[in-house]
């Protein structure tokens, strides 16, 4: 047998070995880039282990990919120091704000499916929206006034409808009463709440928000609105059209509003920064370990309710990155997942670079956050959770913890340790 009959006799024996592997990883496109520098990796470990070693930061599963490939991961410290719990790669955390993404996936599903329109008002779904109306600030007074035009999905989208968390001091007190702003934990926090998301939001309707539609980028209750759209429109309810449309066809298993409380312990508990900077566990209830195992699991919050792992976040991202599909499995046509990281608010949310696109803040100027590239994208959670993927350099970076409130910068340190690792 030649030299060379026996290379492609190896060559063959290799692919036949490895079939069922490849056939479970989505196909590569273009070239296959070099994975990080190895000896600038070494920072990325110092960094972490800092936070850790010196006691502001419990525990983290960091992971980032590149290609679709995973050239870092990593779980360092407590899942839960008092139950004695290591982190693990498959540790589950809540990710808050990180839902909103996942959500506003299925709404541009919808859209695609012509069930909703971009500039289509609100008020087409939840009836209280037909006619909103505004509080406005009139030196100590507080006027009510009606809202210049209806709110619309695009509105939603961007977060420029005008709607907050209902915690701004002026309209607090109307929330609270109405069983949101500073009676919904922070603001947010819905997982208590022992009625149907779409009820909730259709009394949200009837309160006053902070400005008028399309005039500022306010950070809200936008993408819980979503969440009831999705199941006006879909007829289903969200937690099911997630599982049924993105989770389940994407093999993210582990991605739900609500524990089982059979893998309870894989949750990873809630820390707080104290007033020294050392971490201290949170409390029980909407403000510390929330009720995402033993809660009513009645009210599916769009824009803050998953709880998920780092493979499991990090493979809706890398579907995003890839143009709405994973292997064999499309969830939306590239344009439209295009929209969802293209700034469609201007300088709404921010003049120094920044944008906001269908669920993700973009970076439109190097510069503007740290070292991402121009084109980047991502968000974070509540809970310190994080991401950033960078389409120009290929790569999907999560970190992952859970410290709320949270006083420290290990977000930022993190991505910086990954870029100067990156050097081809």
């Amino acid at each position: 047998m030649s030299l060379q009959t026996t290379r492609l006799s190896a060559l063959l024996v290799g692919i036949l070995c490895t079939a069922p592997l490849m056939a479970a990883e989505p196909p590569l496109t273009g070239a296959r880039l070099a994975p990080l520098s190895p000896e600038r990796v070494k920072r990325i470990d110092r960094v972490l282990a800092h936070y850790i070693d010196n006691g502001s930061v419990p525990g983290v599963v960091a992971l980032v990919l590149r290609d679709g490939k995973p050239v870092y991961e990593k779980a360092l410290g407590w899942s839960d120091k008092e139950a004695g719990r290591r982190m693990t790669p498959d540790t589950i955390f809540r990710i808050a704000s990180q839902t909103k993404a996942i959500t506003s996936a299925a709404i541009l599903m919808l859209i695609e499916e012509g069930k909703i329109g971009f500039t289509e008002p609100v008020g087409h779904f939840i009836p209280t929206f037909a006619k909103t109306s505004v509080a406005v600030k009139d030196g100590s007074e507080v006027r009510i006034v009606p809202a210049k035009r209806a709110i619309t999905i695009h509105d939603l989208l961007t977060h420029t409808a005008g709607i907050s968390y209902g915690t701004d001091t002026y309209v607090a007190g109307l929330y609270e009463k109405r069983g949101l702003g500073p009676a919904a934990g922070n603001g947010w926090y819905t997982a208590d709440k022992d009625e149907p998301v779409c009820e909730t939001m259709e009394r949200l309707g009837t309160l006053p928000f902070v400005s008028q539609p399309g005039e500022a980028y306010i950070y809200g209750y936008n993408t819980d609105i979503l969440g009831c759209v999705v199941e006006k429109a879909s007829g289903m309810p969200l937690d099911k059209f997630i599982e049924s449309r993105i989770t389940t066809p994407l093999g993210m298993k582990d991605t739900r509003f609500y524990i089982p409380p059979a893998e309870r312990d894989r949750l990873a508990a809630v820390y707080a920064s104290g007033p020294d900077g050392k971490y201290v566990r949170a409390p029980e209830g909407p403000k510390g370990q929330g009720n995402y195992v033993d809660g009513p699991r009645k009210s599916f919050a769009g824009g803050a309710g998953l709880t998920a792992t780092a493979r499991d976040y990090a493979r809706f991202l890398e579907t995003i990155r890839k143009g709405g599909v994973y292997g064999a499995t499309r969830i939306l046509a590239p344009r439209t997942a295009l929209l969802m990281h293209t700034n469609q608010s201007g300088t709404l949310h921010s003049t120094r670079g920044l944008g906001f696109g269908y669920g993700f803040e973009t970076v439109d100027r190097f510069g503007a956050n740290g070292l991402a590239s121009v084109g980047a994208f991502g968000w974070g959670g509540a809970y310190a959770t994080t991401y950033q993927v960078d389409p120009e350099s290929r790569m999907v970076l999560v970190l992952m913890l859970q410290l709320m409130p949270n006083s420290t910068d290990i977000q930022q340190k993190f991505n910086t340790a990954v870029y100067q690792a990156l050097v081809n």
